[in-house]
């Protein structure tokens, strides 16, 4: 038999006591983002009777609706009530690529930003919750989209809280009569062209019908996925002080990660001087590559030979039995230059002779580096890659003096 008793996450004030309690708020500023709807007005109506804080709240006016002037009399009317100070953020929607909800969603965080205040607390619940995580898994959101939005996050310097994320809808609902609260209703609500709302009024009954838990089920893998995120970040951060080089600001970490875990396969990220990227599943860390034009070059026998416009130089050693056969430097003309395509190597002279882009393949060598790496010639005969070896038909034989070429980048 079900258990009858109440989850501590369904109590909308005990929600808002363990989320403050993690964070020194004594005497803080924190302003509530009342829409007039009933979760924020619950919002305002818990935080009313805390002390310790100075309480404010921001309504938002994003002129959408033709009610858009009658919530903002009833949230004066309210916040008159109470005795709560409130401001009047007019602003002006600006529709993106991304859709009217994203673009009024913004204009508000702007609104926000612009407040003097520590905290703004939002009211987003676990039905908004589980709402977004659906949404964002839908569209093929990454870690981070499938985390669904934190409880405690920053913003511009101020903290920004949601207390009742893990309150359902129906228990915000069931405070707001017990106190005989008023609120105002979105006619938007009932628009189905909007995503958010099909979410909420087709997928998720329906999803209920079999899966009656469904957001719990979410909001509980948006805290794993959250904690994976976190994980991440702090995985790069080490990544890169291991390196030597500077931490990034959260908002550049956040774009970081975003960009290393996308599938595209030219995926570059530039940072203290350095560049990051993914290839076969490991993020690689090369000094950004000159883009200068070169020129083939000529190699007359000299131990280094500078490559400024590959940012690196060639050097060359002797060797007993390895390298390129010594016999062979009298050879002329040697030059060095880069891949033009079509180019074939043959390192094992027990195998057939391969394409470069096959060994390299084989080899591991990131794409990227493929076309700035110096190919070193006699006449027209392919002699030597970097990564790969010295082709069979030039091999010192065994104990015959020989000279191995390097590539060093600066």
């Amino acid at each position: 038999m079900a258990s009858s008793r109440k989850r501590p996450s369904a109590d909308p004030a005990a929600a808002l006591s363990r989320l403050l309690g993690t964070h020194a708020l004594k005497g803080a500023r924190i302003a509530v983002g009342l829409s007039g709807g009933v979760d924020s007005v619950v919002l305002l109506h818990l935080l009313k009777r805390r002390r310790g804080m100075r309480l404010s709240a921001i309504h938002v006016h994003h002129g959408l609706s033709p009610n858009a002037d009658a919530w903002t009399r009833f949230c004066r009317r309210l916040c008159k009530a109470w005795k709560v100070p409130l401001r009047i953020s007019k602003v002006t929607v600006r529709k993106s690529g991304k859709g009217l909800e994203a673009a009024a969603r913004e204009a508000r965080y702007e609104a926000f930003k612009q407040l003097k205040v520590d905290v703004i607390a939002l009211a987003h619940h676990l039905d908004d919750q589980a709402e977004t995580v659906l949404m964002n898994l839908l569209r093929g959101a990454g870690v981070r989209g499938a985390s669904g939005m934190p409880a405690s996050a920053r913003l511009d310097g101020k903290w920004l809280l949601r207390p009742l994320l893990e309150v359902p809808r129906e228990a915000i609902v069931a405070y707001a009569r017990s106190h005989a609260l008023a609120w105002v209703e979105d006619e938007s609500n009932a628009d189905e062209s909007l995503t958010r709302n099909f979410v909420r009024r087709r997928l998720g009954p329906l999803i209920a019908t079999r899966y009656p838990g469904w957001r719990d089920a979410l909001a509980r893998a948006a805290r794993h996925f959250a904690a994976a995120d976190q994980e991440a970040r702090l995985l790069v951060r080490e990544f890169l002080a291991s390196r030597g080089l500077r931490a990034p600001s959260e908002a550049k970490l956040v774009e970081m990660l975003k960009q290393l875990t996308s599938q595209g396969r030219r995926t570059l990220v530039a940072h203290d001087g350095m560049q990051l990227r993914v290839y076969r599943g490991k993020v690689t860390l090369s000094r950004a590559l000159p883009e200068a034009e070169f020129a083939p070059a000529s190699w007359r026998g000299e131990r280094r030979m500078p490559l400024p416009a590959l940012g690196g130089e060639l050097r060359f050693r002797a060797a007993r039995g390895a390298g390129i056969d010594a016999r062979r430097l009298g050879e002329r003309p040697w030059s060095v230059r880069l891949r033009s395509g079509g180019e074939r190597l043959q390192p094992d002279a027990r195998r057939p002779r391969r394409t470069l882009k096959n060994l390299f393949q084989a080899a591991g060598v990131p794409a990227w580096e493929r076309e700035r790496l110096p190919l070193l010639y006699c006449r027209e005969d392919l002699v030597w890659v970097p990564g790969l070896g010295v082709d069979a038909r030039y091999q010192a034989p065994a104990r015959a003096a020989g000279f191995l070429p390097e590539f060093r980048r600066g």
